[in-house]
């Protein structure tokens, strides 16, 4: 029931789109743009493409980050994230996180799913290329990033309820913990830079999980 209210809610921040035509993507963009295409077969059987164009900076009249839908070049629809787009057979979902995007999927009616295809000049484009040339050392920058999220996570709660427990109430109630690692600042800001960067990595693979890139975000 709330997924289904949560669903009607999406389609209605869909506004139509101007006509516009969609921009070529530049390399210059890779840090604050994102840009996905779909090709999907019409009801007469003609086949037409979708591309779903994001700047992560967000409009520039309104500050809210928004999903922009073009069809076969043009300017089709346009909502603020998360956005849900109908298309024939199924809908795009399109979500953010604070690194980029965790979902750019088509949606089958029956609840297949299927990212859709990076713009090869993209950043998640050329992190896909990676992927396809050289799947060995792409496994191991994924696993490396998500190594480098696991230990962020682990020293920010230990560190965390360190501080809670010096609370003298806190200490009271349930004693006090020390953590194992007590790092000084700077490299405390280091270990925060390197999780960010693993974080986007893994958005550039539309990889995103609840726990380790949001609790660095």
């Amino acid at each position: 029931m709330l997924k289904e209210w949560r669903l009607r809610r999406a389609v209605q921040r869909v506004k139509p789109g101007d006509g516009r035509p969609l921009k070529r993507f530049r390399w210059w963009q890779m840090t604050f743009r994102a840009l996905f295409y779909l090709r999907l077969t019409e009801v007469d059987g003609r086949g037409t493409v979708y591309a779903v164009d994001v700047k992560h900076a967000g409009n520039s009249s309104t500050g809210q980050i928004e999903a922009n839908l073009y069809r076969d070049g043009r300017h089709h629809a346009r909502s603020r994230l998360p956005a849900y787009f109908p298309v024939p057979g199924g809908n795009i979902d399109v979500r953010g996180s604070n690194f980029g995007l965790k979902r750019c999927h088509y949606v089958t009616d029956k609840g297949t799913e299927h990212q859709l295809t990076p713009d090869r000049e993209s950043a998640e484009g050329r992190r896909a290329h990676l992927d396809r040339a050289h799947p060995g050392l792409s496994r191991v920058i994924g696993v490396l990033s998500s190594i480098v999220l696991i230990i962020a996570l682990a020293l920010l709660l230990s560190q965390l309820l360190a501080t809670v427990t010096e609370v003298e109430p806190v200490a009271q109630r349930i004693g006090t913990f020390t953590a194992p690692v007590r790092l000084p600042g700077w490299l405390n800001f280091l270990v925060g830079l390197a999780a960010a960067a693993a974080s986007t990595e893994r958005a550039l693979r539309l990889r995103y999980h609840w726990l380790l890139d949001g609790g660095v975000g």
